[in-house]
């Protein structure tokens, strides 16, 4: 399969390197930066263009790997009578983005993916979607054969899926930073709670959160709670994200 991909960051890096090692060819890397698409094109033998009128029109699959600002502006950008299939791998944008174009699909990763880090496709439950029965089998084909735990997932599932993701990995991630600075201020390494952190998240792997929660708002344990809040009276933003999840912790067990 002959595959361009619009985009030089980090899923475009991903997906041009693992396509390409299983056996497909990237024919062209495009990016408004020059350098970029440059950069990405050589480790995978492909042309590099920053010029959209100088995109292949005959290419298999067009992957837009772009942050989800810049889809719309790509997809303008792009000729409706390209002959492959078009796709992005947004999961907060709709596969209706797409529709100007004859045969139309989503490939998203619900993964934190950086370019300078490694990254198992074949541990990626995939979202697939395509807007037709034959549009779909053959992105669910392309992309099971290096990531075999793909699912087919309409709009409104992959944008629960990425309002999952969000509240599991970045806003834990900012709370991981509150509890950073709170040690900070007292002198206390980050190093102290990653093993607590560690060991939350090996417990999901197995068994669902409510099943694995613990704490004082767990416990319903007020006189704790108590002394919390007055250590960081001070924080007001930090006094309110700790009542808020309190209380959700509380609803939940009742």
């Amino acid at each position: 399969m002959n595959i361009v991909i619009l985009g030089s960051g980090n899923v475009a890096t991903h997906f041009a390197h693992n396509f390409q090692n299983k056996g497909h060819k990237i024919t062209q890397i495009y990016s408004q930066q020059k350098a970029n698409a440059q950069a990405l094109a050589f480790t995978v033998n492909a042309a590099s263009v920053s010029d959209t009128a100088a995109i292949n029109l005959e290419a298999d699959l067009y992957i837009i790997a772009v942050s989800d600002q810049v889809i719309s502006n790509m997809v303008s950008a792009l000729p409706a009578d390209l002959r492959g299939v078009v796709t992005h791998c947004s999961g907060a944008t709709d596969m209706a983005i797409l529709a100007k174009f004859n045969r139309y699909g989503v490939i998203y990763p619900p993964q934190s993916i950086s370019k300078n880090k490694e990254t198992d496709f074949s541990l990626i439950p995939f979202c697939i979607e395509g807007n037709t029965y034959e549009t779909f089998n053959l992105l669910f084909e392309c992309i099971h054969e290096m990531a075999p735990k793909s699912i087919p997932c309409d709009s409104v599932q992959r944008l629960a899926i990425h309002i999952a993701s969000v509240f599991a990995n970045n806003f834990s991630n900012a709370l991981f930073q509150i509890s950073c600075e709170i040690l900070e201020q007292h002198n206390l390494p980050f190093d102290l709670i990653r093993p607590i952190i560690l060991e939350t998240a090996e417990k999901v792997q197995s068994r669902l959160p409510n099943e694995v929660q613990t704490g004082p708002a767990i416990r319903n344990d007020t006189n704790t709670i108590k002394k919390h809040l007055n250590f960081i009276r001070e924080q007001d933003d930090w006094k309110q994200i700790y009542q808020l999840l309190s209380q959700e912790i509380v609803k939940r067990k009742s």
